[in-house]
C-alpha cells in the first residue's frame, strides 16, 4: 500500500470552500473549483492544517468561521515551532516575502520544516506567485530544505 502525498491546506483553500457564493467571476470560479477539487481530488491526499489556519479561518462572521472550521473536521492539525518561527522571519529577512506577510511565511515555513510533499493555497500574491515562488524555492533549498510543490488547486493534478 503506497503512502498517499501529504498536502498543506492553506487558509485561503478554506475561505473559497466555506464562503458565499460571489458576484465577481474569477472568485466564483475558484470557489467552484475549490469546492470540486474537496470533493473529487482530497482523498488522492493526507491533508494537513496548521494551528495558524485554525486562527486564520476562526476569524470574522461566526457562521462562516463555523462553516470553515466544520470543513477542516477530521483533518490532521500540524503545530508551528521554533524551527518554522525561525524560518519564517528567514524568508521575512531575506525579503522573498513582505515584511508585513508574517502568516504567509509562516504558512510556507510550516509545510517545510513538517516535510509536506504540497502546498496548496490560493494566495497567489504571496505564495503561489511565478515571481516569488522559484525565489523560495532556491532559497529554501539553499538552506538545506526541500520545498514542498506550491501550487492552487487548479495544478494539483492537471485540474
Amino acid at each position: 500500500m503506497s503512502v498517499k502525498p501529504a498536502v498543506y491546506i492553506e487558509s485561503s483553500i478554506i475561505g473559497y470552500l466555506a464562503s458565499k457564493p460571489s458576484r465577481d467571476l474569477i472568485t466564483a470560479a475558484k470557489q467552484q473549483y475549490t469546492a470540486e477539487w474537496w470533493e473529487t481530488k482530497r482523498s488522492n491526499y493526507q491533508l494537513f492544517v496548521s494551528d495558524t489556519v485554525i486562527a486564520e479561518i476562526s476569524l470574522g462572521d461566526s457562521v462562516l468561521s463555523a462553516e470553515r472550521l466544520n470543513k477542516i473536521q477530521g483533518i490532521s492539525v500540524l503545530f508551528s515551532d521554533a524551527r518554522a518561527e525561525t524560518l519564517a522571519m528567514r524568508l521575512l529577512e531575506a525579503n522573498y516575502l513582505p515584511r508585513q506577510a508574517v502568516t504567509d511565511a509562516i504558512h510556507i515555513a510550516t509545510a517545510v520544516v513538517q516535510e509536506m510533499d504540497y502546498l496548496l493555497t490560493w494566495n497567489c500574491k504571496h505564495i503561489a506567485n511565478a515571481i516569488t515562488r522559484p525565489k523560495i524555492e532556491k532559497f529554501l533549498t539553499s538552506a538545506g530544505y526541500s520545498c514542498p510543490v506550491i501550487c492552487t488547486p487548479e495544478e494539483l493534478e492537471g485540474g
